[in-house]
């Protein structure tokens, strides 16, 4: 059960915090197909200290989005404490701290998995903002630096003890990336140890995997990333597999396409027409995999900065898709 503050789930499937993709337009797409709680990109404790416009915009929510997730993250513990009061001031739901980021930029600057390296400091930093705060306060992170270092058992007791409400594990090392197969074995081995709720991430592509990662380790949600970038129907067929134990939606080139264009719709409404439509030309792959000829209209959509061409090369793309009976699943030509 994801028992977190008023937030109350069974098999609870969460969307990830991604920078540059978990916008407030994916957001409301990925919670109308089933997320059961949503994260804002991760957000930079130091730009939101020295009053960045454009940082303090990822903090943007919508209560159609709800329950929903701040994440935040850095490695000086002032600045977190006073960019935890100022996610606070937007009225999450959760403010979840991130420890678990690998990229170097991040790391680089003492944030992320480098909180991994000083287990005294990362609790010190911590307790300071669950104790600056009145809102849930959660925890992404990894099972350790590297395979030399895994000490996820006891920075999970560590957590609970200073009030941490819920922990994300990514069942992979600081050094793995990810590379290789999440070790989703921890996940039973953390629960034995703590009372609050954990979280499973890591290795979720599908729904089928949503529900093995359930059965095999008895987790309190499943949290999916890269998972549902051009692909926020996994949550709907997660839910559906779970509630029901099958799939019946059928997620074809019709919904694809329909939902990569309400996608832009929302992300016109937030941010203007040019720069939205300029952004979402990095999610066309995904939206558009597996369809027949779909490499020739991603190069045709490159050239587009209204939501009016981009519409009618789709919708066009569609008809012509229709017209000849293709579907995604019969033909793979990319």
């Amino acid at each position: 059960m994801f028992n977190v503050g008023k937030i109350k789930i069974d098999k609870a499937v969460l969307l990830a915090p991604m920078e540059d993709v978990t916008d407030l337009s994916f957001r409301l797409v990925c919670k109308e197909l089933g997320a059961d709680v949503v994260y804002t990109e991760f957000v930079n404790s130091e730009g939101l200290v020295r009053g960045s416009e454009k940082t303090h915009k990822k903090l943007k929510i919508h209560d159609d989005e709800r329950p929903v997730g701040i994440q935040i993250y850095g490695g000086n513990p002032v600045s977190m404490i006073e960019a935890a009061k100022i996610a606070e001031d937007e009225n999450p739901d959760i403010i979840d701290i991130n420890a678990g980021c690998w990229v170097k930029n991040v790391v680089g600057c003492g944030a992320g998995s480098a909180l991994l390296k000083d287990p005294d400091f990362m609790q010190r930093l911590i307790k300071g903002v669950v104790d600056a705060v009145k809102i849930p306060v959660t925890v992404k992170t990894r099972i350790g630096w590297d395979e030399n270092s895994i000490q996820i058992i006891d920075i999970a007791k560590r957590l609970e003890d200073i009030g941490v409400a819920a922990l994300t594990v990514h069942c992979r090392t600081r050094k793995m990336g990810h590379r290789g197969e999440s070790d989703w074995s921890w996940i039973p081995r953390i629960k034995e140890s703590v009372s609050i709720p954990v979280v499973l991430n890591g290795g979720v592509f599908t729904a089928e995997d949503a529900k093995r990662a359930f059965d095999e380790t008895n987790a309190d949600a499943v949290m999916i990333a890269r998972g549902a970038i051009g692909n926020p129907w996994i949550f709907l067929e997660a839910k559906e597999l779970l509630t029901n134990g099958k799939i019946t939606t059928i997620i074809d080139d019709e919904l694809k396409i329909n939902s990569c264009l309400k996608h832009l719709r929302l992300a016109i409404e937030i941010k203007g027409e040019r720069r939205a439509v300029i952004e979402h030309r990095k999610f066309y792959s995904d939206y558009l995999k597996g369809m027949h000829h779909a490499s020739k209209i991603r190069i045709e959509l490159m050239q587009y900065y209204n939501y009016d061409s981009v519409e009618k090369c789709l919708l066009g793309y569609l008809e012509k898709l229709k017209s000849f009976s293709i579907s995604g699943s019969e033909l793979k030509t990319n």
